[in-house]
């Protein structure tokens, strides 16, 4: 097997995402006919770290959002979309891990992973073509019959299960799901200056609000979906210095921490997008569009270091910002965290936004 060469940019030109499509050559430059391999050296795929659940997931929510994919990009969502069929086991749970021998390396599980699964296969199964919407309905509700002990995992099925109630809102393994996901969240934090529902920051840390955001306004729980905007608004403040956004680093961030803290993850960023654009959505309120566009800026240089982390000629992402700039490797799941920024973006200036 070999790295795929096909350069498509759905559109673009080299460079910062356009209006008519983004920039998708480094993506396809690490998919082959198997799945998206997981690392690169620079720009050039690892071979030797193969490929996993987390990031096909990933890159089925980004490809199948593509209002106007073109052939290639379809072909793309359809492959990744067969990896997390090819991945799950008899009891629903994923496998994550495929090495690049074709061989799994890990058993079906409810991690992380499997909750990223269902939020791609939740989405393929609204957005995807042709055959992929009912493969991939059948597989998320097989899915969606599991509960997993880590609240990060049932936040990312809940994502999926938010997608499949769009589209079929009586659908009742995605109604429990997302219920279960947004109690499982927890309370709020009993200080008023932290009322983050844990006493620290981990990682994906938008996720959370999103859940709520999504879970009030599904099941028709106001309380909930007005806990979860109050959330991301504080989380958008904490994540904030100086105008531009500074995440959470690797290691978290507990209350009294110094900043900034380093490495950061342009996923942080992706999911504060994520749950920005899905804000904005629901409520309209113009801050929500303002968060994505900070969120923007941060790839574009507007972070504490002061540097881009996206790379012009590849179309990739950098793997991560430290203090003395960025981790030049470029990696899927920093790639598709820049991409899925971008997406959001585009659509909110396509709509006048």
């Amino acid at each position: 097997m070999s790295a795929g060469t096909a350069a498509v940019t759905s559109g673009a030109h080299p460079g910062r995402p356009s209006d008519e499509g983004l920039d998708m050559r480094h993506l396809l430059s690490l998919s082959d006919e198997v799945g998206l391999l997981e690392h690169a050296c620079g720009a050039a795929p690892r071979l030797e770290h193969g490929y996993c659940v987390d990031d096909a997931a990933r890159a089925v929510v980004l490809l199948c959002r593509e209002p106007s994919p073109s052939a290639a990009v379809a072909a793309l969502a359809a492959r990744h979309t067969v990896f997390l069929l090819r991945a799950q086991g008899p009891d629903g749970g994923f496998r994550n891990r495929l090495g690049y021998d074709g061989y799994w390396q890990d058993e079906p599980g409810s991690g992380d992973w499997w909750g990223r699964a269902l939020w791609g296969l939740g989405t393929a199964a609204v957005c995807g073509r042709d055959w992929i919407r009912d493969a991939a309905l059948s597989c998320f509700a097989h899915g969606a019959a599991l509960r997993s002990p880590h609240v990060r995992a049932m936040a990312f099925a809940a994502l999926g299960a938010a997608q499949v109630l769009k589209a079929h809102p009586v659908h009742r393994p995605a109604r429990e799901l997302l219920a279960d996901a947004a109690a499982a969240i927890g309370p709020d934090g009993l200080d008023s200056a932290w009322p983050w529902p844990q006493e620290r920051l981990h990682y994906a840390n938008a996720v959370l609000p999103e859940v709520l955001i999504s879970a009030g306004h599904l099941l028709r729980d106001k309380a909930t979906q007005e806990r979860g905007l109050r959330l991301l608004g504080w989380l958008l403040k904490s994540e904030s210095v100086a105008g531009h956004l500074s995440p959470t680093p690797v290691g978290g961030r507990s209350p009294g921490d110094g900043r900034p803290g380093f490495d950061q993850q342009p996923i942080e960023i992706a999911v504060l997008a994520d749950a920005c654009a899905t804000a904005f959505a629901i409520s309209g309120d113009v801050r929500w569009a303002r968060g994505v566009r900070r969120a923007v800026a941060w790839f574009d240089g507007e972070n504490d270091a002061r540097a881009p982390m996206r790379d012009p000629a590849t179309g990739g992402g950098y793997d991560g910002l430290t203090a003395t700039g960025p981790n030049w490797n470029q990696g899927a799941e920093s790639t598709l965290a820049l991409l899925s920024t971008f997406q959001h973006h585009r659509r909110l200036e396509m709509e006048g936004h």
